[in-house]
């Protein structure tokens, strides 16, 4: 803000018509000074305005060698970004390019891959007779299944019948057995009745016969004591 009143101060200064303006101007600008800072309550003198005045134009040549210098590094960023634009449409043209490229390229991928769709679906459609004409043989293959299964089930119920037959044969054949078994049991327990009596005579005919020689030898040891 003090930068902009300086430059103003300065244009008035330069514009004005004679030293009176000029003296006008420098006190209107020291009295704005006093407004702003209440310490400055002492009048200044026309020497003293003269080298506020110096100072104030020093000032103002600073601030616009400041301006040409911030020019300066305006114009060399102008520059810089001019030449960054330029590096930049050139990688948009490039990319421009790649682009194009890869949609031709795309282009030729979707017509590849029309046309291998294409022979998919006639593939899908000769499956689909294939998968047809199995169905049929399928159906055919089913029906002769079911006559076979039907065969097989009326020489299950013929096997059942054998079987029940076969079942009885085999509980009379048991029933036959058992009194066999039973039979031949009480023979065996005769037989082992009188093989149990003849054992106990023979085992009392040898162990009186031992008794007998162990008493002879203890009568003969005894006379020959």
């Amino acid at each position: 803000m003090a930068a902009v009143d300086v430059l103003e101060l300065y244009d008035k200064l330069r514009l004005a018509p004679d030293e009176e303006a000029r003296a006008r101007l420098i006190a209107q600008a020291f009295s704005l000074l006093e407004a702003r800072y209440p310490h400055l309550d002492d009048l200044v003198t026309t020497r003293e305005l003269s080298t506020s005045e110096l100072k104030l134009i020093k000032e103002i040549e600073l601030v616009r060698a400041e301006t040409e210098k911030v020019r300066g590094e305006l114009k060399e960023t102008e520059l810089r970004l001019v030449k960054e634009i330029e590096s930049v449409r050139a990688e948009i043209e490039k990319v421009r390019g790649e682009t194009e490229k890869v949609r031709g390229e795309l282009k030729e991928t979707e017509l590849r891959l029309i046309k291998e769709i294409e022979a998919v679906r006639a593939e899908i459609e000769k499956v689909r007779g294939e998968t047809e004409k199995v169905r049929g043989e399928l159906k055919e293959t089913e029906l002769r299944l079911v006559k076979e299964i039907e065969s097989v089930r009326a020489e299950i119920e013929k096997v059942r019948g054998e079987t029940e037959k076969v079942r009885g044969e085999i509980k009379e054949t048991e029933l036959r057995l058992v009194k066999e078994i039973e039979s031949v049991r009480a023979e065996l327990k005769v037989d082992i009745a009188r093989s149990h009596a003849g054992l106990l005579k023979w085992s009392f005919l040898f162990w009186a016969s031992q008794l007998g020689a162990l008493l002879l030898l203890f009568w003969r040891l005894m006379g020959k004591g």
